[in-house]
């Protein structure tokens, strides 16, 4: 008997309704697919809400289960990326809700192009990798993941959404619930920020910003499949 990790062609050329159905069925492959194919991007935004590391891989993999235990509401009227990112945002969003008072939207968004507010630190954000054995890509691109941390949240989860995820200012907006042009006007802010915090350009290094590591893919897929075929208790309507 096949073990099921690896990924037939067949599967691999279904659509998102075809690949839904056989998740659906609890097919451990069209499940482990799904993830590998939207593991990074869902990281990567969730993480440019909490801002750490270890949360973010947790709230992806809630996300994961909250999405695969509610499939029957996947339509298809948007892409099966749309709807997973924002069961990932939305996750990503009330954990921050419950851990601090809301921010100040308005306030954050009379930050003038001089950049005199001040810039948000997030103390919980960390950073990996072995100082002596990075070379200057690699620290560029923690300064990158530095700069990007102490933005105000609003501004930084428009810039991940825009310039690391290149998603559109329309999907952006869609996924944010934002106006387009608050869309424009935060990223305008956020790159102004970063500019004036890096005081160089490092726009070469922005796709290498918060890699998503083998191991931290596997990890998440795993956990999440792991935890699907545990037996749960039943819910009283």
């Amino acid at each position: 008997m096949q073990s099921g990790t690896a990924i037939t062609p067949s599967l691999d050329n279904l659509d998102d309704m075809a690949l839904v159905e056989r998740a659906k069925r609890q097919d451990g492959a069209a499940l482990r697919l799904i993830m590998e194919r939207h593991n990074r991007q869902l990281y990567r935004i969730v993480r440019s809400v909490l801002g750490d590391d270890a949360e973010a891989e947790d709230a992806v993999q809630e996300a994961y289960l909250r999405a695969f235990t509610h499939l029957d509401s996947f339509r298809g009227e948007a892409r099966l990326a749309t709807w997973l990112t924002r069961i990932a945002l939305n996750e990503a969003l009330g954990r921050l809700r419950n851990r601090r008072p809301s921010v100040e939207l308005k306030k954050i968004d009379t930050i003038d192009d001089q950049g005199e507010a001040r810039v948000i630190f997030l103390p919980t954000a960390r950073q990996e990798g072995d100082p002596e054995a990075a070379a200057a890509r690699a620290e560029i691109r923690r300064l990158i993941e530095r700069a990007i941390d102490q933005l105000p949240d609003s501004f930084r989860i428009v810039f991940v959404l825009r310039d690391i995820e290149e998603m559109s200012i329309e999907a952006t907006a869609c996924q944010l619930g934002l106006r387009p042009e608050t869309v424009k006007t935060r990223l305008h802010r956020a790159r102004r920020l970063l500019r004036q915090s890096l005081d160089k350009t490092l726009s070469t290094a922005l796709t290498d910003a918060f890699p998503f590591a083998g191991a931290r893919c596997a990890r998440i897929t795993q956990v999440v499949l792991e935890r699907l075929v545990e037996p749960t208790p039943c819910s009283v309507s």
